[in-house]
Formats: structure tokens, sequence, C-alpha cells
């Protein structure tokens, strides 16, 4: 089972190029469900199927979460790039 941290995800969104309310409305979680969950410095706090909710539409996107020793994530090969917002 992988561990999640708030981190992994804010940085996720970031490699997106995602808004909170992005994720918040493709995951189908409550916005202020994601803020909470990205303050987690350590593993996220949260019932089961809502973060799970959050990590399939992120790895759905592309994101491959790693939980090494040094865990955090890449894109992964072959995922559409998120365009640049002007």
């Amino acid at each position: 089972m992988i561990i999640i941290s708030g981190r992994q995800i804010r940085a996720a969104r970031a490699l997106l190029n995602w808004t909170q309310r992005e994720l918040s409305k493709k995951s189908k979680v409550a916005f202020g469900t994601i803020q909470r969950m990205e303050k987690f410095d350590g593993p996220v706090e949260s019932r089961t199927e809502t973060l799970a909710k959050v990590v399939t539409v992120l790895e759905k996107a592309g994101i491959e979460f790693l939980n090494s020793e040094s865990p955090g994530l890449r894109l992964r090969a072959g995922a559409v790039q998120p365009k640049k917002k002007a």
C-alpha cells in the first residue's frame, strides 16, 4: 500500500498544472477536503475512499506515486503534457 502525503498531492497538481478547484471537480471530492489534504506534511489522514478518488484521478492523468526510501512522484512517460496557463 502506498502512503500519500499532502506534499505529493500538491506536487502532482503542480506537474499537471491543475488548481485545487480542478482537482476537486475531477475527483468529485469537496474543495475544502482537497485543501485539508494538502496541508498534511506527512501521510494524508482521510477516509480511504476519499483519498482513493484523488489518487485515482491523478494517476489517470499520468502521475506515478513513488514510495521508496525517498517518496515522491513523477509524470508517467507518454502522459499528456499539461498546457501552460496564459
